[in-house]
């Protein structure tokens, strides 16, 4: 899950060779950049085509959805003070499942931390520091998102709601990309963008995907294995996307209970679950949930979490996928 020094592109590397260990199906694959993150796609017989389809379709994505783009659905919705917007379906699916996320982690996944998220630090774009986010003076934080419709593709959020599609984004990325995939002919596919994998269809061997969970302290090490036939895992950790903020490290994870960057004994959380954008969010709860591993088996996934000390634990289902 690309939680060390080691580049994202090793995670499909990882999938592609244990797979073909067994057996050679043909499969093509295709690393790029995109959301801020590295990318990667493994297609079990797909084409060079489909692969430039979907990383067209990846960047079309971030163009709707990115908090750091003027133009973006998402900025237009930040600015609209209450009025009716209209979007992209996949963003109208965006927002959607946004709302459903937050209900069902309780309200650990927050999307309307953004302001939150500025005032530690986090307004510029990493890729390119002249991008900056701004919001409106309405924008707040802690706020609900009663009075949020969505109307076939008109959006309107309630004054002062204002959305980033971080922690979700990436995973609902990666499934609709594999849905494409599927849709255009391949047999299988691997998608991961920035560490949320969504995997679908055959594997290369007829039988598993094989995801290798990399040990956040020991560069190219692997902690824990997860094979799949169809689903995700999703990993969320605070040792990356890290700055110096008054003399501390901060982190691009809002703690939900005290609105600051995230500071837990947990330092790693993954999680299998059924798609990526679920498992992206489940993720969250694992840094300040005390129940954390008994709650996630509940939702039909499972979870591995690594503590700052080394040590791990996992819900009693997760041996089911190791």
């Amino acid at each position: 899950m690309a939680l060390s020094k080691r580049p994202h592109s090793s995670i499909a590397a990882d999938a592609i060779r244990a797979a073909q260990g067994e057996a050679g199906a043909h499969t093509v694959t295709r690393t790029f950049f995109t959301m801020g993150t590295v990318a990667n796609l493994v297609l079990v017989g797909g084409t060079e085509d489909m692969l430039d389809d979907l990383v067209r379709n990846a960047d079309f994505l971030q163009s709707l959805w990115s908090r750091f783009l003027p133009e973006s659905d998402i900025t237009r919705l930040n600015n609209a003070e209450g009025a009716p917007v209209t979007v992209n379906p996949l963003t109208a699916k965006l927002v959607s499942e946004m709302l459903a996320a937050r209900t069902l982690t309780s309200g650990e996944y927050d999307p309307t931390i953004l302001p939150k998220l500025l005032a530690e630090g986090y307004a510029a774009s990493r890729v390119n520091p002249s991008n900056i986010t701004v919001l409106p003076a309405s924008a707040r934080w802690p706020i609900e998102m009663t009075g949020t419709t969505i109307q076939d593709n008109i959006v309107t959020l309630p004054i002062g709601v204002t959305l980033d599609s971080g922690g979700i984004g990436k995973g609902i990325a990666a499934d609709i990309i594999a849905t494409m995939a599927l849709e255009q002919g391949a047999l299988g596919i691997l998608a991961e963008i920035g560490g949320d994998v969504r995997i679908a269809g055959t594997p290369p061997d007829g039988s598993h995907w094989r995801i290798d969970i990399e040990d956040p302290f020991v560069e190219s090490r692997s902690i824990a294995r997860v094979n799949l036939v169809d689903g995700a895992v999703a990993t969320s950790s605070t040792l990356k996307r890290t700055w110096d903020k008054d003399g501390h490290t901060a982190n691009h994870l809002i703690d939900v209970h005290t609105g600051q960057s995230m500071a837990s004994n947990v330092v790693t959380v993954s999680v299998v679950a059924v798609s990526a954008g679920i498992a992206e969010v489940i993720t969250k709860a694992g840094f300040t949930r005390r129940d954390f591993l008994t709650w996630v088996p509940t939702l039909g996934a499972a979870a591995f979490v690594i503590y700052r000390d080394g040590t791990t634990a996992q819900t009693v289902n997760w041996k089911d996928y190791s």
